[in-house]
């Protein structure tokens, strides 16, 4: 069922120790090592130590760490402005582990090593290998360390300062490693995350190895090289002498964060390095002692090397781009200063077959040193992470963690602030009680109900199901939020990531059986795209199926259905200009078309209304806003009804129950909202402002 507009949920559910040259292995205070030279042809896991009793003790360490954590964070989202934010590290301490690994590896060969925060992961979790980009330090997701190793075992490259390692050898490194794991775990996808020059090293060995299940994430690849301001950089520095330091506003940009990107925009406009200093934040002035850092990671000789290797690279790389079939997703950024990064994406995502992009307007070219970036909450929203050789959307779900759910809430807190959401729900005794204190606590359970137009109802509703009950709600989405048939008008996948987030999944039978078998709350809308998308005048009329969709699976599991509506949207807009409308005018017509022919088509086979799953945008007029409510009704016992359920006939009685079921919701709503004193939004706002604006405003009496 689609949707659009400003909303995350518009779209509705359419609905280690380090190894020297001489192989002795050494401890640092944050790396455990698992080396591999550039001459050797062994893997990391033929070197690291994996004893039984040390997996034991991680494995134990797991599961009592996440008990612990089930425990203490049961109803953490009841109070989304009481979740406190996550303390991501501080550049200042990027830098010191920075120098702590150069301190430890002052010479090459490049080797791998694991962060010791990444040892949480549990057993069967996917590898990641990262791929650093022209600094070589391996650091780059410095910020991101800890949660990722809760869901990748991680190993990181390592490229020394003073290495001269070149790019063939450095992907023969990298494909020797994937070989080897492949062999050991063929079932396990390998994921890498590349950044500039380690993006490219990931598209050549993806190219060279067509038949290992490789998961790309590419962050700004240098594969846009001959188009970038570096190029000339490389004349100036072999002509340059050491004392000079004319390159360090290009190392500057090695640090993320406004304050430093406004700084190196400056020296681009002309200005000197010690006219900026002074116009630096504290930040940047407290940092100022880790600037040898920078000239020690990157030294003119050095910088030299890497931007020669970054020119054969790009070069190579995009020869083999035609070869590389593998699922990639590209994260760019909008104001990338070393790379057109945004163009190079667009021209990436045309050229990879099963590659998707996600663009960052506002933040420069090492995204992952950024505060505002999230990669793990990336690849959930992107349904990139998966444990065997496709991806399920049940089995491989992540819920989205305390903050990760505080930003959603955040990021819709107008809509809740606007409709002031009124929730009613069914006792088993038939008393109907404010809240969803009638919700079933264990599932499975599946809610069956109205679609607003463009799905509006839904981010109240998921975010209170969460909030008040803990409940996540498996939202039963068309497929058109996770895949494309063709790139055209539709909105980019990115405009899903909410949904994907929360856990939709897309409609199939299996999907559903999936949810059912796992014991999960789903969310199921018959009608469709049509009642998401219906026209003037059918504003609370369903759109369902002839024949019955749900029944007979939710009574194999013995699921509980529970039938619910929802009213208010014709309080909130006023539809003017509909799809009749739109298709007396020849170029909507095509429109149109040309739109519905890019999404996967549903219910070929079905007749009347609900098999016209045209999609279209709706001319909607904004009104001050009304109210929503939210009624459900008596859950629908199935488990003792399993047998006779098997019979069409019965399951079919039981549909057009559950049918009438939500009709009467419908109508109990457009009745009772009329004795509701705070329906309009200014009566609210009045309530609110005498008696605090988080206070709950009163409705109808029941």
């Amino acid at each position: 069922m689609a949707a659009t507009g400003p909303s995350l949920f518009v779209a509705s559910t359419l609905v280690t120790s380090m190894a020297g040259n001489s192989g002795r292995n050494r401890c640092l205070s944050s790396f455990r090592a698992m080396a591999v030279s550039a001459d050797q042809k062994s893997s990391p896991a033929t070197v690291s130590t994996r004893s039984t009793e040390n997996g034991r003790w991680l494995e134990e360490k797991n599961r009592k760490g996440r008990k612990e954590e089930e425990e203490l964070t049961s109803n953490i989202y009841s109070n989304p402005q009481e979740i406190t934010d996550e303390k991501g590290k501080t550049l200042r301490e990027y830098f010191q582990e920075c120098k702590d690994l150069m301190i430890q590896s002052k010479a090459g060969p490049p080797r791998w090593f694991t962060p010791l925060e990444c040892g949480s992961h549990a057993p069967d979790s996917p590898l990641l290998l990262f791929l650093p980009g022209i600094d070589g330090m391996g650091l780059g997701l410095f910020k991101h360390h800890h949660k990722l190793g809760k869901i990748f075992e991680i190993w990181c490259l390592h490229i020394p300062v003073s290495d001269k390692t070149s790019f063939t050898d450095l992907v023969k490194l990298v494909e020797r490693t994937v070989r080897s794991e492949y062999k050991r775990s063929p079932d396990r996808p390998i994921y890498i995350v590349g950044e500039s020059l380690g993006a490219c090293i990931a598209l050549d060995v993806a190219a060279r190895n067509p038949d290992v299940d490789l998961v790309l994430i590419l962050a700004n690849p240098a594969t846009s090289f001959s188009r970038s301001q570096l190029q000339s950089l490389i004349p100036v520095l072999q002509v340059m002498p050491d004392q000079l330091s004319l390159y360090l506003p290009y190392m500057l940009n090695l640090v993320s964060g406004d304050p430093l990107r406004m700084a190196f925009e400056n020296v681009a406009k002309g200005l000197m390095p010690h006219q900026i200093v002074g116009e630096l934040t504290q930040d940047l002035v407290a940092m100022s002692s880790y600037l040898s850092v920078l000239a020690d990671m990157l030294p003119r000789e050095t910088l030299l090397w890497k931007l020669q290797m970054l020119k054969s690279a790009s070069s190579s790389a995009n020869s083999h781009l035609h070869a590389v079939k593998n699922q990639a997703l590209l994260l760019c950024s909008g104001k990338d200063q070393l790379f057109p990064s945004e163009e190079e994406a667009q021209r990436l995502y045309h050229m990879l077959p099963k590659c998707e992009k996600r663009v960052f307007e506002e933040s420069g070219h090492f995204l992952f040193l950024e505060d505002g970036f999230d990669l793990v909450t990336a690849i959930k929203g992107a349904s990139f992470y998966r444990h065997g050789k496709y991806l399920d959307y049940v089995s491989d779900y992540i819920p989205p963690t305390p903050y990760e759910f505080k930003k959603i809430y955040e990021s819709n807190g107008w809509v809740l602030a606007v409709t002031s959401p009124v929730m009613l729900s069914t006792l088993e005794d038939g008393k109907v009680v404010r809240g969803l204190a009638g919700i079933p606590s264990e599932g499975p359970v599946l809610y069956v109900g109205y679609h607003m137009l463009l799905g509006f109802e839904l981010a109240p509703l998921v975010l209170q199901f969460l909030m008040e009950r803990n409940i996540l709600l498996r939202g039963i989405a068309h497929p058109m939020m996770f895949t494309r048939a063709k790139e055209g008008r539709m909105l980019d996948l990115g405009s899903f990531d909410t949904y994907r987030l929360m856990g939709a999944v897309p409609v199939s039978g299996s999907n559903f059986y999936k949810l059912l078998s796992s014991k999960s709350h789903a969310l199921l809308y018959p009608g469709g795209v049509r009642e998401a998308l219906h026209r003037k005048g059918e504003e609370y009329k369903l759109f369902w199926p002839e024949q019955s969709e749900f029944v007979r699976m939710a009574s194999r599991f013995g699921a509980k259905i529970v039938p619910f509506g929802v009213v208010g949207e014709d309080d909130v807009g006023e539809l003017v200009f509909d799809y009749n409308d739109q298709m007396q005018i020849p170029s909507l017509r095509t429109f149109i078309k040309e739109l519905t022919e890019e999404v996967v088509h549903l219910r070929i086979d079905a007749s009347g209304e609900v098999s016209n799953q045209d999609v279209y945008l709706p001319g909607v007029v904004p009104k001050l806003p009304g109210r929503f409510y939210y009624y459900f009704g008596k859950p629908i016992e199935t488990k003792e009804r399993k047998e006779e359920l098997r019979n069409r006939e019965r399951a079919h009685e039981v549909y057009l129950h559950v049918k009438t079921e939500v009709e009467k919701c419908i109508a109990y709503l457009k009745e009772k909202r009329e004795e509701d004193p705070y329906r309009n939004l200014m009566t609210r706002l009045v309530y609110q402002a005498m008696h605090g604006f988080k206070a709950p405003v009163p409705t109808f009496e029941l």
